[in-house]
């Protein structure tokens, strides 16, 4: 079998799940793309838009750990444990995860494949004929007291940002950003390297366009489970139709936990939920994608509005949202003096989230057709060019630009 003359089953549609899809296809697989998010609510399309490759440390740390009491919700901050039994399992896990050992094992993978990140987006937006939606303008860090800044200033300096680069606000920039803000700028940090989506639904249409102009089928339902058949796995759809291809990619998110279970293998993922509002009508400048440290909230001008984005909330997937994030983020705007009309849009999502906060790629060691793409928590629109690239390598059996080892499922076996 060659890709040349094989099928491809792509289960999932948000931005992972496209870029595999085209990825595959450039390699002369015959594509179908299974997805049920025809509204567009997947956390591909909620996100802040920034192409954070300066995030190398995973989240799975001592150091998390340790600022986790001050971050709390309870507290004013952003993190919250809405299911804390459900969660358990999860949670020890990621202690386990946390080991110094593990740490720097895991910083040294999610490093290397985020030094790939930007390259494989430029070449992505490129491919669908759409590079001015990637924007390489950076983004803003600041802080409102004198105090923090100090102490964010020197943690971002002493961390680890890959192949971003950062330096102080200049003056013309603080300026600028303080005569749109209320409260003080009492210090803050430009980084350059990083990008941005200038308009997520732009790139959402624009990939997908790409993959039917392209000769890829989409097919909108819901891939309910896998089934074995010897080596081989097919999908079965939510109507009971059985859906058969030469590879089966499960790229389902938060989804795709029960999808593999399905199978006998073991996803431990959990939903990492996030907020955003979103104004159509306001009066930010065009300016790179600002976080206000203090508040653990970025703030990012597209295309369609400036949307105000927070939260780290675990939770079930399919628990109902918190009302109270989405009062404090209004909070939040209106405290920094931030000039916005009329009422915004509210959204949240689930991101997929393993343990020790790396993607899960790769193809399986116990069915012949079956590969995965899933688990980017934060970093799956930064991650998805790449991931695209990865998974089309290791079904061609080529050696990729990145070494795909850490982040095979296996590990959680």
């Amino acid at each position: 079998m060659t890709s040349s003359s094989a099928s491809a089953l792509v289960v999932g549609g948000g931005v992972v799940g496209r870029a595999c899809a085209l990825a595959l296809q450039r390699d002369g697989w015959r594509v179908t793309l299974a997805d049920a998010d025809a509204n567009g609510n997947a956390p591909s399309w909620g996100n802040a838009g920034h192409i954070a490759i300066e995030q190398t440390e995973p989240l799975a740390s001592l150091a998390t750990l340790r600022s986790a009491p001050r971050r709390w919700h309870a507290f004013g901050g952003p993190l919250d444990l809405r299911e804390p039994l459900r969660l358990l399992p999860w949670v020890a896990r990621y202690l386990r995860a946390c080991a110094p050992s593990r740490f720097e094992a895991g910083h040294a993978a999610l490093r290397g494949l985020l030094a790939e990140a930007l390259p494989a987006w430029r070449r992505l937006a490129q491919a669908v004929d759409a590079p001015s939606l990637l924007q390489e303008q950076g983004h803003w860090v600041c802080w409102e007291s004198a105090a923090s800044a100090r102490r964010g200033e020197a943690a971002w300096r002493g961390a680890d940002i890959g192949t971003a680069t950062l330096s102080s606000l200049g003056d013309a920039q603080r300026a600028t950003l303080q005569s749109q803000l209320s409260v003080p700028v009492a210090g803050g940090l430009a980084f350059e390297g990083t990008a941005q989506i200038a308009d997520l639904p732009a790139l959402a249409q624009r990939l997908m366009a790409a993959f039917v102009e392209a000769g890829g089928v989409q097919r909108a339902l819901r891939v309910q489970a896998l089934r074995r058949e010897g080596r081989h796995v097919h999908a079965v759809a939510a109507d009971g139709a059985r859906l058969d291809a030469d590879l089966v990619l499960v790229c389902a998110g938060v989804r795709s936990r029960e999808l593999m279970a399905t199978l006998g293998l073991r996803a431990p993922l959990v939903a990492e939920r996030g907020y955003h509002l979103q104004w159509a009508a306001h009066d930010w400048p065009a300016l790179p994608p600002v976080v206000f440290e203090d508040r653990s909230m970025i703030l990012t001008r597209f295309a369609g509005g400036l949307r105000a984005a927070s939260f780290v909330e675990y939770a079930g997937v399919d628990t109902p949202p918190d009302p109270r994030k989405w009062a404090r983020l209004r909070e939040h705007v209106a405290q920094l003096g931030i000039l916005v009309q009329g009422e915004p849009a509210p959204w949240f999502g689930a991101r997929p989230t393993l343990p020790d906060y790396l993607p899960a790629l790769g193809r399986s060691g116990r069915f012949d057709n079956l590969a995965y793409a899933f688990g980017h928590q934060h970093l799956g629109l930064t991650l998805a060019a790449i991931s695209g690239e990865l998974l089309a390598d290791l079904c061609a059996g080529r050696p990729g630009a990145v070494a795909s080892a850490a982040f095979d499922l296996e590990r959680f076996a």
